[in-house]
């Protein structure tokens, strides 16, 4: 009889899933994983703190578009990835996080990092969390996980694994291994569903597709490019979903959808929007009807039936996956006579210039590097090879609205958690699923929320991960700053300012690239250098404090324009 242990079946299971690489930080609890890790030639990334291992997590997923896997020990190991977990709830992403816990024959025994439950903990903000309390149950109820994380909604699983029973050993010819093959997305949008949302958009004057990050994460790109190009209708979207509009001609590239803000002062507003798989809040300005006007007819297309109509009345509300009703679209609209958009074109591509040109024409600091104007030059480096990682308020309120503009590989931010520091882990993560792909990723992050994360620099140099990490460097919490001088008075600003900090020399104590920045040229060169030596990096980057970017301003209940 062959005996395997219960860090084997993990293993074995991840395997059968395709699973290559996992995120994590080490602890006696879970060593059997990391030792059958070892044997399969599996990869682990391992970081110098759980949050950053559960981020990593994230955005390996959403640059893979596939599964991302954490992996951390008990007690304090399982409450620091509380937050990626928090995170990838709000944001649908699928990760698997693996947690050790106290053994079962020590429960309630006041003993080392135990005494707290933390499948109920998770539950909350997970679609599946569970504790596996029998070794030969490990494959089935891991595979279990796995299924549900990557259905439709997608999201986070928990699976939890006492000490003894990922040490205990069992026979291996009495072990079922789950089969875990492709499965279907979800299900496909019914004729009639098509058919009415064909008829809405093909009979409006003034029609906008907006995609989200189902559309992203189904890769929908070439289905998104087709539906635009055979309709003339122009295509918006959130932060995740930029990277779908880079194949399309710049008449039919929107950009952000918050770039619609203001299109009501020249009587412009959409009078049709299809939502394929972007949610009403914060992005859509919680349906005030701001972007998405209560006049106009709304076709949401979302997995999630929660999802449809929470906070605006739509026409037609369908349930279904993403990308195949995308696909389906694509393939209908070829078969209907379509409007002529070319004056609406041009009514939002003027607009949108208009926009961008009035904020460039304003971006004076005296002699101060102004952060659009650094962020203009980051953005000068993006294509389809580049993925952007944006983390703090005001670095990607500045960055936002010039990367839309680009082509490029990808952007990911901080979701509706609205957790400062999340970046680095992310861009850790994406950085591993990129080098696969053949593309770079630059995170571009406010001094503020690189603090939280400097320790990962150590992560990128021992794996080789060759991240470019951008900091805006304003010496300050800065969005809470311009809070605080609106709320409370200039002579009331407390506990912003972030006045220390060669965040460069940091990343060079820990073995990365080093370089320093405060205008335009040098900001270039050090981007040039960097990108061309393919190591990790820090890129430290003077910034004016004082200037406010526009969705910041509109959030302050101020317009802009």
């Amino acid at each position: 009889m062959a005996f395997v242990n219960g860090g084997e079946l993990v293993v074995r299971t991840l395997q059968k899933a395709g699973v290559s690489t996992l995120f994590g930080l080490h602890g006696a609890h879970i060593d059997t994983v990391f030792q059958s890790c070892r044997n399969h030639g599996i990869s682990i990334v391992d970081t110098r703190h759980e949050a950053a291992a559960g981020h990593a997590a994230e955005g390996y997923a959403r640059i893979s578009r596939a599964l991302g896997v954490a992996l951390v020990t008990a007690g304090g190991g399982f409450t620091n990835v509380m937050t990626p977990i928090a995170n990838a709830f709000l944001d649908r992403c699928p990760v698997l996080f693996i947690t050790g816990s106290g053994a079962l024959r020590d429960d309630q025994t006041n003993t080392l990092q135990a005494g707290i439950d933390q499948v109920a903990m998770a539950t909350p903000v997970t679609k599946w969390a569970h504790r596996i309390t029998a070794t030969d149950q490990i494959p089935r109820l891991v595979g279990q996980a796995i299924r549900i994380a990557t259905s439709a909604p997608r999201g986070p699983v928990l699976i939890d694994i006492p000490w003894d029973v990922l040490s205990n050993e069992v026979d291996d010819a009495n072990i079922v291994y789950p089969e875990l093959a492709e499965h279907p997305d979800g299900s496909s949008i019914r004729p009639e569903h098509l058919e009415a949302t064909l008829e809405i958009l093909s009979k409006a004057a003034r029609p906008i597709i907006v995609v989200g990050s189902e559309a992203s994460r189904a890769g929908a790109a070439d289905q998104i490019e087709k539906l635009a190009k055979t309709t003339g209708i122009p295509v918006f979207a959130d932060y995740e979903g930029l990277n779908l509009l880079s194949n399309l001609p710049a008449k039919l590239r929107g950009g952000l959808v918050q770039g619609l803000f203001g299109l009501h002062k020249i009587d412009a507003q959409p009078d049709a929007v299809l939502m394929a798989g972007i949610r009403f809040g914060l992005n859509t300005t919680h349906g005030t009807g701001a972007l998405i006007p209560h006049s106009a007819k709304i076709i949401q297309i979302d997995p999630d039936a929660r999802e449809i109509g929470r906070l605006q009345s739509v026409t037609k509300g369908i349930v279904c996956e993403v990308g195949g009703a995308l696909e389906a679209l694509a393939s209908a609209a070829g078969n209907r006579n379509w409007i002529n958009h070319s004056e609406w074109q041009n009514t939002v591509s003027e607009f949108l210039d208009h926009r961008y040109r009035f904020v460039a024409e304003n971006a004076v600091a005296g002699d101060e590097f102004h952060p659009f104007h650094a962020s203009a030059e980051i953005a000068k480096k993006a294509n389809k090879d580049t993925i952007m990682v944006a983390d703090g308020a005001l670095t990607y309120l500045w960055l936002s609205d010039l990367i839309a503009r680009s082509q490029l590989g990808g952007f990911l931010c901080h979701g509706y958690l609205g957790s400062m520091g999340v970046g680095f882990g992310v861009a850790v993560g994406a950085q591993k699923a990129a080098l696969s792909l053949g593309r770079k990723v630059i995170l571009v992050t406010g001094d503020g929320a690189v603090g939280y994360s400097l320790g990962e620099f150590d992560t990128l140099v021992r794996h080789g991960l060759p991240l470019i990490v951008v900091v805006m460097n304003n010496q300050s919490w800065g969005a809470t700053l311009h809070y605080q001088r609106v709320a409370a008075g200039q002579d009331r600003i407390t506990h912003t300012r972030l006045e220390n900090g060669s965040y460069q020399a940091v990343a060079a104590a820990l073995g990365a690239d080093s370089y320093s920045a405060h205008d335009a040229a040098s900001l270039a060169s050090a981007l040039e250098s960097a990108l061309a030596k393919n190591r990790p990096a820090c890129i430290n980057v003077q910034v004016a404090l004082d200037p406010v970017p526009p969705e910041e301003m509109i959030l302050f209940g101020q317009d802009p324009f």
